[in-house]
């Protein structure tokens, strides 16, 4: 018989070096005597730079005693034992990726049967550390229908769907005894990828049957359904890529309930709802007499994605207030453009470490194998360059000339808002005034140098967007451009429309322009707050601590 010769998304990890996930235990390639179950605690930081890895790495390629022992129900506390099961190239990988929140589980690629085994990963409880749901990463199911020809002909139809699975795992063609280039008596080929499928669907509790919602409802998915429906466990189809616009989910409903599959869900690994993996659980757990593990996991995981946001929040506000309170003197008769093009590397260099903290908090490593948002040029833009200001429809009250100087703040009154940039250059040898400066510096002819409010409501508006974006986007995602968020079209309440009057650029700023938030404005006269104006990072950060958690709570507003 010849195989189908769809591709699947597959996983072969081996670099125990690599950052674990937030969420899970992963599979690497590990020596046997490794080979232990050892839940993981998934609220603990991590330092992806350590050389000390606090989570245990497992890795198991379950063997054949494991998982043909026969199944009856999950107890009452016990972890559920899940099997992902699907067609090749459905991405049954990339879905356990977004589940774990890890970048690194597996190896998702274009290529036909990169799984060859079943691998394992844990998700734990945060807080008691308890193991609730062992999920099983399978081999794609290449040829069902052949398979179904070999049952029908091999196996009594009387005998009931366990019974003729178990003799089909017990023929040559399950251990792949022939080869895969040759055919047995009957002139089948080998099954040996679809008998690791079946060992581990009669050892788990239940399975999820991922569905590529992209593709036509075809013979060889309904043959697949009918082999899997003979394990006795619930099976509950999960549509992937459901983003699309090619999905054909309506088609694959109708067929799913001429087979008695009235409970789906969707759950797209690439662009992520977190709504959406909630109901997964939900719906899983109407399907089991005993669903306390999950209802711990569903309360679990709500909890820590909560407490995430807010972690996150907390890392863009403590960033704005070291930008606000930085500040830099000069005496009057001083060139402030060298100064200025100081603070501006200071401040990109501050951004750029803001991003990574919440890529990794997100579990978005910057590296080669997960494409991340700074790979995208709305994240690389300089925040200094006045077109960026331009594009996110920010207005200045300083005029043309302010713009030009783009982060300095200077009194557009003593500019004057008609000089163009040539006379604006050459005008501020002759003394011109930040903004800010006292009466008494004035006097002493001292200038003090902040970032204007501009550049700080650009640079809160780009992390706030950066923070969307990795809420919305799946462990799976290997394109950049999968990182752009556009959402619902809809707005918060809470947030300001600053639109660039005379212009189509529109953005949803978190508060205007001229109107800084309490705690920012506050940090003006704080210079101690800023490390990069004292280079006291720790003791900078202590003094700014309590204004970043007030402020981190309008964010999460914005």
């Amino acid at each position: 018989m010849n195989r189908d010769d769809n591709k699947d998304v597959g996983m072969n990890n081996n670099n125990t070096n690599q950052p674990t996930s937030l969420f899970a235990d992963k599979a690497y390639a590990a020596p046997s005597e490794q080979n232990k179950e050892q839940p993981i605690n998934i609220n603990k930081d991590q330092n992806t730079n350590s050389t000390t890895d606090p989570y245990s790495i497992l890795t198991s390629e379950l063997s054949l005693e494991t998982t043909t022992r026969n199944k009856t129900t999950i107890a009452s506390g016990e972890p559920l034992k899940l099997a992902v099961v699907g067609h090749t190239n459905t991405g049954k990988t990339s879905v356990l990726r977004t589940l774990l929140r890890d970048v690194y589980f597996g190896e998702v690629k274009n290529e036909a049967a990169t799984t060859r085994h079943v691998e394992r990963a844990q998700l734990t409880d945060s807080q008691t550390g308890d193991v609730l749901v062992s999920l099983y990463d399978t081999p794609g199911l290449e040829d069902a229908s052949g398979l179904m020809d070999w049952l029908e002909d091999n196996t009594a139809s009387r005998r009931d769907g366990i019974e003729r699975l178990q003799q089909f795992l017990a023929a040559d063609i399950a251990s792949g005894a022939n080869g895969a280039d040759s055919l047995d008596d009957y002139g089948y080929n080998d099954y040996s990828q679809e008998a690791k499928v079946i060992r581990q669907l009669l050892a788990s509790d239940m399975a999820i049957y991922v569905v590529d919602a992209r593709e036509p409802v075809l013979g060889k998915y309904k043959d697949e359904l009918a082999i899997l429906s003979w394990a006795a466990i619930p099976v509950m189809p999960v549509f992937n890529f459901t983003d699309s616009q090619d999905a054909n989910i309506d088609e694959w409903q109708t067929m799913l309930a001429r087979r008695n599959l009235h409970i789906s869900t969707r759950f797209d690994s690439v662009a992520f709802e977190f709504s959406d993996e909630i109901r997964l659980w939900q719906s899983l757990a109407t399907m089991l007499t005993h669903a306390e593990m999950l209802e711990q996991l569903i309360q679990r995981r709500t909890e820590d994605w909560a407490q995430l946001y807010d972690e996150a929040n907390i890392i863009i506000a403590d960033f704005l207030l070291n930008v606000a309170a930085f500040v830099r003197e000069i005496s009057d008769d001083d060139d402030p453009l060298p100064v200025l093009q100081q603070m501006q590397e200071a401040v990109r260099q501050s951004e750029r470490a803001m991003q990574h903290k919440l890529l990794n908090s997100y579990k978005f490593y910057d590296n080669a194998v997960a494409a991340t948002p700074l790979e995208l040029q709305a994240y690389q833009q300089d925040p200094f360059n006045p077109e960026l200001l331009k594009s996110y429809g920010i207005r200045t009250t300083s005029g043309a000339a302010a713009g030009a100087l783009l982060g300095l703040g200077f009194d557009a009154a003593a500019l004057g808002t008609t000089l163009g940039l040539g006379a604006a250059l050459g005008g501020i040898a002759g003394g011109l005034l930040s903004n800010t400066s006292s009466i008494a510096d004035k006097i002493s002819g001292v200038k003090r140098l902040y970032i204007d409010p501009a550049t700080i409501t650009l640079l809160a508006t780009r992390a706030i967007d950066l923070l969307t974006a990795l809420r919305h986007r799946g462990h799976a995602a290997t394109d950049a451009t999968q990182m752009l968020y556009s959402g619902d079209g809809s707005q918060n309440p809470n947030s300001y429309d600053d639109t660039n009057t005379g212009d189509d650029a529109t953005l949803i700023t978190p508060w205007p322009t001229n109107k800084l938030p309490n705690e920012l404005k506050k940090a003006r006269g704080k210079p101690q707050w800023s490390s990069l104006s004292s280079g006291k990072s720790e003791q900078a950060q202590s003094l700014r601590t309590d204004a970043a958690w007030a402020l981190s709570r309008k964010l999460e507003r914005a």
